[in-house]
């Protein structure tokens, strides 16, 4: 699993990067967005024919990444429980 930070530093895009590497998967160097909480990257397969329809995956400021062997996706946290009274 990977976290990628909100307000990431061109040292956390050289470690996500790496971590990506690893698993098959690249940083779209064509796609770049910046929000009020940091930078969002899209991430591919290396290699993948884009013609195909795949898009890739987004990756929001804050957001975890895993990957499943097959695929990345981003995982959601469960809420915290709630107190009832």
């Amino acid at each position: 699993m990977y976290k990628w930070p909100r307000e990431a530093t061109d040292t956390d895009a050289a470690a996500l990067e790496q971590w990506l590497t690893g698993h098959g998967w690249e940083i779209d160097p064509t796609v770049f967005m910046a929000g009020a909480r940091g930078l969002a990257v899209q991430v591919r397969r290396i290699g993948a024919a884009w013609q195909d329809g795949e898009s890739g995956l987004l990756i929001l400021p804050g957001e975890r990444v895993e990957y499943d062997g097959e695929r990345m996706r981003t995982v959601t946290r469960p809420a915290a429980a709630s107190a009832t009274v």
